[in-house]
């Protein structure tokens, strides 16, 4: 049986751009640094993970990374501190979800979410 996902490995043409980014939004370091080719980060639980990809090397759209956070708006209120621009709003989705996206500087979407309240 399944138990969870341990980590997700992005690929990223500009590590410490990428890194720079992930610590403005509150990822904690656990390994590497902006000078590594392989970064982990705290992700709740699991581990969210950079390894870094020739610049030949190119990927187009492949999914969404989902963070599920204790509180959707101050996540996004510290995105636009840090100087980022979301591609959607804070919203309450029908499938009962608080979310907005956000795409990382190597062009990943990422999701930001928690369930509401009934």
């Amino acid at each position: 049986m399944i138990e969870g996902i341990s980590a997700i490995t992005l690929g990223t043409h500009e590590m410490p751009r990428a890194v720079r980014f992930y610590r403005a939004l509150g990822f904690e370091v656990l390994h590497g640094d902006e000078q590594s080719s392989f970064i982990s980060f705290r992700a709740g639980a699991s581990y969210l993970n950079l390894i870094a990809q020739p610049a030949e090397r190119r990927w187009f759209w492949w999914g969404r990374v989902i963070f599920y956070v204790s509180d959707v708006d101050a996540i996004h209120k510290r995105t636009l501190a840090a100087g980022y621009q979301p591609t959607t709003s804070p919203c309450d989705a029908e499938w009962g979800e608080r979310f907005f996206h956000l795409n990382d500087p190597d062009g990943h979407e990422l999701s930001f979410a928690r369930p509401l309240r009934s």
